[in-house]
């Protein structure tokens, strides 16, 4: 099974869920089913920010595992952080996120 994951609670519940659990499954490859996907959007957008050790962390995975992370881009434009995302995550809306995603469906889409 294929999984996305789009990211858009507020606070602590993102980083810690992330951190302390889905991305720790990831690093140890037993996550479960194959995640295919994240979008952050509204205060998430800080997370894959370069030099932030949970964005860098976030990152290698994302790049060992084919993982497509992308940030929502008026977010991102709005908080001035598009030029500080970590490599290889794009900026767009949820037109450009179903475009990226078409390649390697997921079979859901969950939402944090």
């Amino acid at each position: 099974m294929k999984v996305a994951y789009i990211f858009s609670s507020q606070g602590h519940r993102v980083t810690y869920g992330l951190g302390k659990m889905i991305l720790s499954q990831l690093e140890r490859h037993a996550h479960g089913p194959e995640v295919v996907g994240m979008f952050f959007f509204q205060d998430n957008n800080y997370v894959p920010v370069k030099g932030d050790p949970g964005g860098e962390r976030l990152a290698r995975v994302a790049k060992e595992q084919n993982i497509m992370l992308m940030d929502c881009d008026q977010c991102c434009y709005e908080h001035e952080i598009d030029a500080k995302l970590v490599d290889g995550t794009p900026i767009g809306c949820f037109p450009n996120l179903y475009e990226a995603l078409a390649g390697n469906m997921p079979d859901q889409v969950i939402t944090l």
